[in-house]
């Protein structure tokens, strides 16, 4: 089938740029790791330390690393593997099983739905809500943006260039206006025109906490009280090349609002990429989209395996 074929096509093209933006990163991690495959002739401590190490060093953090280092020492010894080298294989399955997405991690995209973007300034929302709107709008879903961003300037006209360019609708507002008034005529809108999928760019303001989860608290009180029967999912926009800072953002935010899944943005060009594995593995939230560059389709449902992967070096010949 034709469609098939391109759909083959797009992903294959999306493993490339993918594993082209993790350059940097599998030059940190990925070498280093085969390093440690290669420069032992046996599995001692001084291996398990210096793979360890490596891990940790590549923003993959203590918890993840502890987890699968856990769960690799178990196999060896279960198996009885002598061999640094047949390790690599084991390494990368259990890191992959550490990032796997739920089987219901997308049953939001089924809708009708509302999808809060929030997140710090700089990192990416408003972008990656308009590249949302293209994916589902690929997809032949009905998607209306409400722009709730009424603080920063000129949010207002980023964001309908996007729904412009994507080709959805968007529901917007006067600098300054209420960021839950949008809303609500956001929700009425897409209530009344049957929409799929309600995108929703909130305003990213981290420095003042109490406004930022009294903003959000009123948000989520609209929606339960005017369209109580749709599924609700809270996306938080993580900058890749921040490396930990991402995770304290995500932490803070997880306190705020009730998150539900990540989208790593700016992954192309970044030595940070274990940030992703460390993130999953301390908040418990998956990564669901990730993001390689400015373009619209440069925004993807993320894939566990592709991801590590493009992280180690494996499937070259993809690209």
């Amino acid at each position: 089938m034709p469609e098939e074929g391109a759909d083959k096509s797009k992903k294959k093209g999306f493993f490339s740029r993918l594993f082209s933006g993790l350059t940097k990163s599998r030059n940190n991690i990925g070498s280093g790791i085969e390093r440690a495959f290669t420069s032992y002739d046996r599995i001692d401590e001084d291996f398990y330390e210096d793979l360890e190490e490596t891990m940790i060093m590549g923003d993959i953090g203590i918890k993840a690393t502890d987890q699968i280092m856990e769960k690799l020492r178990a196999q060896v010894k279960e198996q009885k593997i002598k061999d640094p080298g047949l390790c690599k294989g084991l390494l990368i399955h259990n890191i992959k099983e550490q990032m796997a997405v739920d089987a219901h991690a997308y049953d939001f995209e089924q809708g009708p739905s509302v999808v809060l973007v929030i997140g710090v300034n700089g990192v990416g929302k408003t972008t990656s809500v308009g590249k949302l709107a293209g994916i589902y709008r690929d997809e032949g879903k009905k998607v209306i943006i409400a722009a709730a961003d009424t603080f920063r300037a000129a949010a207002n006209e980023q964001l309908s260039a996007w729904a412009k360019q994507a080709g959805v609708d968007m529901i917007g507002a006067p600098e300054g206006s209420d960021p839950a008034s949008v809303l609500f005529d956001a929700v009425q809108a897409a209530k009344a025109r049957h929409a799929d999928i309600l995108l929703v760019d909130t305003a990213g303001r981290l420095h003042n906490k109490k406004n930022l989860m009294a903003e959000l608290g009123k948000i989520d009180r609209i929606i339960s009280r005017e369209w109580p029967e749709c599924m609700r999912e809270n996306l938080i926009v993580l900058d890749g090349t921040t490396g930990q800072n991402a995770l304290a953002q995500a932490k803070e935010f997880n306190e705020a609002a009730h998150l539900t899944g990540i989208i790593l943005t700016k992954m192309d060009g970044t030595a940070k990429g274990g940030i992703a594995i460390a993130i999953q593995s301390e908040l418990g939230i998956p990564v669901k989209f990730i993001g390689v560059g400015e373009k619209m389709d440069d925004l993807q449902r993320f894939r566990p395996d592709d991801y590590v992967d493009a992280l180690f070096g494996v499937g070259e010949s993809q690209t």
